[in-house]
């Protein structure tokens, strides 16, 4: 049996921390997984930053309440769970994600979780698990299931590699560049039917 894990920002959704660093003015908050892959370096940046300039979780809480899915999101998840398991691993947090999901149908998402403090300031952040993407993917695997993942950052690549079937989905042209064995695509209607040919190969159970 398949379970499809999918990246959550940037491939359904916008990124949350470049929509709230156009909302506040900090362009420095646009730096993503795209661009840093050490996570734990990247988010010690962001967390300096909102503390340089009294920002807390109510701040970014009230731009996440406007970010709606990308165009077409919603009808690609829908279709997608129509047909496998789906799994959204993110290393988004849940003090985020709630009004994301929402809109998205409720599908299944495993993520990480903030340390707030009683004024509202971001302290610190708590991983689910070490390499949350790739332990996942493992996880999975170990407990009888294939795996086809996709996402877009350097995060994603760990799961990718390490599924059955993996693929990029609008992507930087540098990942892509790095790694052109990975297939990748920009149109959800492609990617759906690289997945669907997946699930539909001979001899694999669905």
């Amino acid at each position: 049996m398949y379970v499809v894990c999918l990246d959550l920002e940037g491939v359904l959704v916008p990124e949350i921390w470049i929509a709230f660093a156009e909302a506040t003015g900090l362009p420095e908050l646009k730096r993503t997984t795209r661009d840093e892959p050490d996570y734990d370096k990247l988010m010690a940046y962001r967390l300096d930053i909102l503390h340089q300039n009294g920002l807390g979780l109510q701040e970014i809480q009230s731009v996440i309440s406007g970010i709606d899915p990308l165009p077409g999101a919603r009808e690609f998840l829908d279709r997608l769970r129509s047909e496998t398991q789906v799994i959204i691993i993110s290393d988004t947090f849940e003090q985020f994600a709630k009004p994301l999901m929402k809109k998205l149908a409720w599908p299944t998402l495993f993520c990480n979780t903030l340390e707030v403090g009683p004024d509202g300031m971001i302290s610190g952040y708590r991983m689910r698990c070490p390499e949350s993407k790739l332990t996942t993917v493992r996880a999975l695997q170990s407990a009888g299931f294939d795996t086809i993942a996709f996402g877009d950052s350097y995060n994603d690549l760990a799961m990718i590699q390490a599924s059955k079937a993996g693929f990029l989905f609008r992507s930087t042209e540098q990942i892509k560049a790095d790694y052109p064995e990975i297939p990748a695509f920009d149109e959800y209607d492609d990617l759906l039917q690289a997945i669907l040919s997946c699930l539909d190969e001979p001899g694999n159970p669905i």
